[in-house]
């Protein structure tokens, strides 16, 4: 069993920042990919972006490309998400995704391929 627990998330006003992180603990894998999603009421857990266990590989949602960075220090079992220029749309409750294995590439967008989620961590950006 794998452990994901996010942290960060808070209320901010747009065009400021914030950085997630999420804590992986329980048992250990060679590798691991690791994901961001998100979602709103109503609505699909839509992706944000992943990162291949090495850190070599990223893949981001067009919605935050450019904004939004990944990544992850192994050595803490910790995969962090930094968010510049936070606009109201991306209010919403963020999860780390955790897939035992290879990188996927464009398939890493896809909850299916996830096995662990954490619980969640609410981000608010206020106009």
């Amino acid at each position: 069993q794998v452990q994901l627990v996010e942290s960060g998330g808070g209320l901010v006003q747009a065009g400021e920042s914030l950085r997630l992180s999420c804590a992986v603990s329980g048992r250990t894998f060679s590798s691991y990919v690791m994901g961001w999603f998100r979602q709103t009421p109503g609505k699909e857990r839509e992706f944000v972006a992943a990162i291949s266990w090495s850190g070599s590989a990223t893949y981001y949602a067009d919605s935050v490309k450019g904004r939004f960075t990944i990544s992850r220090d192994n050595a803490k079992n910790t995969v962090y998400l930094q968010m510049n220029s936070l606009r109201p749309e991306d209010t919403a409750v963020y999860y780390c995704a955790f897939r035992s294995g290879i990188w996927m590439g464009i398939h890493q967008k896809e909850n299916g391929v996830y096995n662990y989620w954490g619980q969640g961590t609410q981000v608010t950006v206020s106009s």
